[in-house]
C-alpha cells in the first residue's frame, strides 16, 4: 500500500501531531468524499505501508519527529512557488520555506525531495519573464538539495475560478508554455535537476520534459530496493500518471488558503472544519457519529521480492 499524505490538504503543515498519533495507534479513519458517513479503517504499519508520499508547502512541524517514522519509506512532494500573499495568503515566507526544504533534504537525502513548482499561472503582474526569473532564483537555492522539479499549469476548474475571480489570474496559452519551458530546462539542468510535468496533456518531450508521476513507482522501488506490483490510479484524471495510493486527507481543511487550490471550496468552510479537528481522533476532522458506517479496507504490501540491487 502507498499512503498519500495528502493531495487533499497539507497534513505536515497543519496536522502533524494528528498524523504521528495515527502512526502510534496503527490505524486511521478516512471519510469517503462522496459519502461522508462511509468511513474506511486503514491499517498503518511498516508491514503493509510500502511508502508514504507527503505533500506540503511547509514541513517544519514534521521535522523534529521524523524518528517516529524511521521504519517507513517515504518521500516529499514539496511546493515552493514564486507567488506573494495575494495568491498564497497564509504560506510562510519563502526564505523560511526554502530553509525548511534544505534542512529536510539534509536529514533524509536529496532523492527523497521533489520540488513542485505548480500551478504555473499568469496575472497582469506575472508573465513568462517573471516565472523564468523566479524559477532560477529558487532553483539556485535548492541546488544540491533536490534532483527533480515537477511543474504543472493551472486549469480553471469551477472552484478555482470562484476563488480567483477577484484577481487577474489566467491559464497560459500553448505558445507561452513553450516559450517558458525552453528557458526553464537549461536553468534546471545547470542546477543539477530534471523537470517533469504533472497531469498535463501538452507534450513537451521535444524540449526535454517528460510526463511525470507524483506517486511514482520508480522512486518507491528505488527506496525499497525491490519491484512493486501496482497500476495506474484510475481515480485520478486521465492525464495523471500516478500509481494507486490511499489518501488520508480531507478536502476543505488546508489553511494556507491559496486562491488557486482545487482542494478548498471556500475559506469559511475550512475554518469551520478546522474547529472540529481533534488530534486524538482517528478521523482528521471530527469524530465518529451514530450514522457513520466503518468498514476495514483490505490493504497489503506491494513488494514482490525481485531485488533491484
Amino acid at each position: 500500500m502507498i499512503l498519500s499524505v495528502s493531495r487533499r490538504t497539507d497534513i505536515p503543515a497543519f496536522y502533524s501531531e494528528w498524523f504521528y498519533e495515527r502512526i502510534k495507534e496503527g490505524f486511521v479513519y478516512v471519510r469517503n468524499p462522496m459519502n461522508i458517513h462511509q468511513i474506511s479503517k486503514i491499517q498503518l504499519n511498516p508491514k503493509v505501508v510500502d511508502c508514504i508520499v507527503f505533500w506540503t508547502k511547509n514541513a517544519r512541524p514534521l521535522l523534529a519527529r521524523l524518528d517516529e517514522i524511521r521504519d517507513y519509506n517515504y518521500y516529499f512532494q514539496y511546493t515552493i512557488n514564486p507567488y506573494n500573499r495575494e495568491l498564497e495568503t497564509h504560506v510562510p515566507k519563502k526564505d523560511n520555506v526554502i530553509e525548511t526544504f534544505k534542512e529536510l533534504s539534509i536529514k533524509i537525502g536529496l532523492r527523497r525531495m521533489i520540488w513542485r513548482y505548480d500551478p504555473i499561472l499568469m496575472t497582469d503582474g506575472i508573465d513568462v519573464n517573471y516565472h523564468i526569473r523566479y524559477f532560477e532564483e529558487i532553483a539556485k537555492r535548492l541546488s544540491t538539495y533536490t534532483k527533480r522539479c515537477t511543474i504543472s499549469f493551472i486549469d480553471n476548474y469551477q472552484k478555482t475560478e470562484r476563488n480567483l475571480k477577484h484577481t487577474t489570474a489566467r491559464e497560459l496559452t500553448d505558445s507561452e508554455i513553450f516559450l517558458m519551458v525552453k528557458e526553464l530546462v537549461p536553468i534546471a539542468n545547470h542546477y543539477g535537476m530534471e523537470i517533469q510535468t504533472c497531469a498535463e496533456r501538452i507534450d513537451l518531450a521535444n524540449v526535454g520534459i517528460e510526463h511525470g508521476r507524483c506517486i511514482d513507482n520508480v522512486i518507491i522501488e528505488e527506496l525499497l530496493g525491490v519491484k512493486i506490483e501496482t497500476s495506474k490510479d484510475n481515480n485520478q484524471r486521465k492525464e495523471c500518471g500516478c500509481v494507486q495510493s490511499i489518501d488520508i486527507g480531507e478536502y476543505n481543511t488546508c489553511s494556507h488558503n491559496c486562491l488557486y487550490c482545487y482542494a478548498n471550496f471556500n475559506n469559511e468552510v475550512v475554518e469551520k472544519k478546522r474547529e472540529k479537528h481533534d488530534s486524538k481522533s482517528p478521523l482528521l476532522i471530527g469524530n465518529v457519529e451514530n450514522e457513520d458506517k466503518i468498514t476495514e479496507r483490505n490493504v497489503c504490501p506491494l513488494k514482490r521480492g525481485n531485488l533491484l540491487f
